[in-house]
C-alpha cells in the first residue's frame, strides 16, 4: 500500500493551530510564542511531514519566493504586468515562480499545491477560476489582479467601468450609430466584466443600439476573424469597442478585407494599452491601464500583507485609465 504523504492541514490539526499558524513557523515569519513553534515542529515530526525546502525554516533561511499564477501570457499587457511585477520582487530581493494556467482549473489547482509545496511566500494571481480551495488552505499572503475571491483578498484593477464608458462616448460623439461590444468569456464573475456595463450604460444613456459578441477563452484567432467577418458583413456597425487589444486587432484587419475603411466606415477602440500594441500597432486607439502603476500596488500590497499589516488593506483597488486616441477613431 502506497504511503500517505502528510498535508500541511494535517500538521495543523494535530498541533491545535490554524494552517497559516504552520506556515508562518515553517517561514519563520511574524512573532510566534515558543511554544506555539514546539507544538508544530512536534506535530512534523509525529507526521514526518517534511515541505519541500524546509531546512530554511529549520536552519533560519529564508529562499524568498512568489508565486505569479496568471491565465496567459500570450496577452502583452499580462507578460508586461508579469515582468515589472518580477522585477520588483527581485529589487526587494524575492525570486518570481511564474505559472500559466490557461484558465484551466485543474491546472490552476495543480500549481497552487506546487507553489505550497515549494513554500513560497506569498502569491500574486491573475486567473479567473473560483473556488478553488487551495487559495483557501494555503495559509499564505494573496493579493489579485482583476479577480474577485469569496475571501477577503485585496483586489487591483483599472477602472473598468469608466473605461467603457469612455469608449462608448467618445465613438458616439464621432458619430457611431451602430455600435458593437466585442468581449471575452462573460459567465465567471470579474471587475474587468465592468468594461461591458460601463459601455452598455453609457450607449443606452445616448439611446444608441449596441450589438455584443462574447468569445470563449481559448477562441483562436481563425474562429475570431470568421465570427467578427460574418458580424461585420450581416449586422454592419459603425462602432466597435473590443475588451481587449489583439481582438481589436483582428476587428480592423477584418474591416480592411471587407473593403471598410477605418475609421471612416467604422471606429474601433481597444483595451489594454500594453507599450508592445503602442509601439507595433500605433494606428489602434486604446482605453489604457497604468500597468506599472497595477504592478507596484500589487507587490506593496503583498509585502503589507507578508508583514501582517492586513487590518489597513481595502477589499478593491481601482485605479484610473486614459484613452490613447490614434488612427482607428475620427479626428
Amino acid at each position: 500500500m502506497k504511503n500517505v504523504q502528510p498535508k500541511l492541514a494535517d500538521v495543523a490539526k494535530l498541533a491545535g493551530v490554524s494552517a497559516t499558524t504552520v506556515s508562518r513557523v515553517i517561514n519563520n515569519r511574524g512573532y510566534l510564542s515558543a511554544t506555539t513553534k514546539q507544538k508544530v515542529f512536534s506535530a512534523m515530526r509525529q507526521l514526518n511531514y517534511q515541505p519541500s525546502l524546509a531546512a530554511r525554516a529549520l536552519h533560519g533561511k529564508q529562499f524568498k519566493l512568489v508565486g505569479l499564477i496568471f491565465a496567459s501570457l500570450e496577452n502583452p499587457l499580462i507578460a508586461e504586468m508579469v515582468e515589472e511585477i518580477e522585477n520588483r520582487l527581485f529589487a526587494r530581493g524575492y525570486k518570481a515562480i511564474i505559472c500559466n494556467s490557461m484558465d484551466n482549473p485543474e491546472k490552476e489547482q495543480q500549481y497552487l499545491k506546487m507553489l505550497m509545496a515549494n513554500q513560497v511566500d506569498g502569491i500574486i494571481t491573475g486567473s479567473h477560476n473560483e473556488g478553488i480551495k487551495e487559495y483557501r488552505l494555503s495559509g499564505l499572503p494573496i493579493v489579485s489582479y482583476d479577480r474577485y475571491f469569496e475571501t477577503k483578498i485585496p483586489t487591483v484593477s483599472s477602472d473598468n467601468q469608466a473605461g467603457g464608458e469612455l469608449a462608448a462616448a467618445t465613438m458616439i460623439e464621432k458619430g457611431s450609430a451602430n455600435l458593437m461590444l466585442v468581449s471575452g468569456s462573460i459567465e465567471k464573475k470579474a471587475p474587468n466584466n465592468a468594461r461591458l456595463t460601463g459601455f452598455q450604460q453609457a450607449a443606452s444613456a445616448r439611446q444608441v443600439p449596441v450589438r455584443t459578441v462574447a468569445f470563449p477563452f481559448n477562441a483562436t484567432p481563425t474562429i475570431k476573424r470568421a465570427t467578427l467577418r460574418e458580424e461585420l458583413a450581416s449586422h454592419h456597425p459603425d462602432g466597435i469597442f473590443c475588451t481587449d487589444d489583439l481582438t481589436a486587432l483582428l476587428c480592423i484587419q477584418e474591416a480592411e478585407r471587407l473593403g471598410l475603411r477605418v475609421p471612416t466606415d467604422v471606429q474601433v477602440i481597444g483595451y489594454d494599452g500594453s507599450s508592445y500594441v503602442q509601439e507595433y500597432h500605433p494606428q489602434l486607439s486604446t482605453i489604457v491601464q497604468p500597468v506599472s502603476d497595477i504592478a507596484d500596488l500589487l507587490v506593496r500590497l503583498l509585502f503589507n500583507r507578508l508583514e501582517e499589516n492586513d487590518e489597513k488593506l481595502l477589499d478593491t483597488y481601482v485605479l484610473p485609465v486614459k484613452l490613447l486616441q490614434r488612427d482607428s477613431v475620427r479626428k
